[in-house]
């Protein structure tokens, strides 16, 4: 038997769970960190990262979509972990940002704001840059990668959607989408700010927040203020006329609890 020590974080509801594997890799199996991320015989989450070590950065960040297999760049995801990194004891080698390599390459993530009481925060994240001959119009909607595929649709009465059942009809039209992707849905507040749902791929449900996909609805609707189940973001960009550069994501992150996992192999 081997025993993790985790973390439980969330970003705005998005739920992971957090290993340091600096100096001990447990080299979990598909099925192991399946049954983790398991919301019933598990510790429940969307998702499970690692914080390893990584020449040249502060860390190295590996996420693992719920299912088990490894996924693609998770926005809250890289916002949770640069608050776990602070938790740690890590400091940034240069300036007050943190460097990690993730799966879409080198990001940087900074505390705005820490509690070390509460273990709440709001932390900004680095985004890489979408060209704007990468995103297409699709079905009723666009398509583009911000670090994630994600799928952006209007909808009217967002609130009453069924996100679920057109989310998951959406994720699987292979002719549109080869490898699958993520899928948006959004509407204008009468406040101004934009509502957003997604069902995520790995997860295959609906989950309380998406960074990657509040910054892919930011960048086709323009609107930097936007709002889903789990909180409040702000995505910043500047529009070059061929690109979105400089993509920032802030929004808030807690460590949840943390605890002992006993894995039987």
């Amino acid at each position: 038997m081997n025993t993790l020590h985790f973390y439980k974080f969330d970003g705005a509801g998005n739920d992971f769970v957090l290993l340091d594997i600096r100096s001990h890799n447990p080299q979990l199996t598909t099925e192991q960190i399946a049954h983790i991320c398991h919301r019933r015989f598990g510790v429940g989450a969307d998702g499970l990262m690692t914080l390893g070590n990584a020449d040249g950065y502060d860390f190295e960040m590996r996420y693992y979509n719920s299912d088990g297999r490894l996924g693609s760049m998770c926005g809250n995801g890289g916002r949770c972990i640069t608050a776990f990194a602070h938790l740690l004891g890590i400091e940034p080698q240069q300036g007050s940002a943190y460097r990690f390599v993730g799966y879409d390459g080198p990001h940087e993530g900074e505390l705005l704001m820490w509690d070390d009481e509460q273990r709440v925060g709001i932390v900004r994240l680095a985004m890489r840059d979408v060209a704007v001959s990468d995103i297409r119009r699709c079905l009723d909607g666009w398509f583009l990668d911000t670090g994630s595929p994600h799928y952006v649709q209007r909808v009217v009465d967002l609130e009453h959607y069924d996100v679920v059942t057109e989310g998951r009809r959406l994720r699987h039209l292979t002719d549109e989408f080869p490898e699958g992707t993520n899928v948006n849905f959004v509407e204008d507040l009468p406040d101004g700010r934009l509502m957003v749902r997604t069902y995520e791929r790995g997860v295959e449900d609906e989950t309380w927040a998406c960074g990657t996909g509040v910054t892919a609805c930011a960048i086709v609707s323009g609107n930097q203020r936007l709002v889903t189940r789990g909180g409040d973001f702000k995505v910043t960009f500047q529009s070059t006329g061929t690109d979105y550069r400089q993509v920032q994501l802030t929004g808030p992150v807690a460590c949840n609890f943390e605890g002992e996992w006993t894995i039987n192999h």
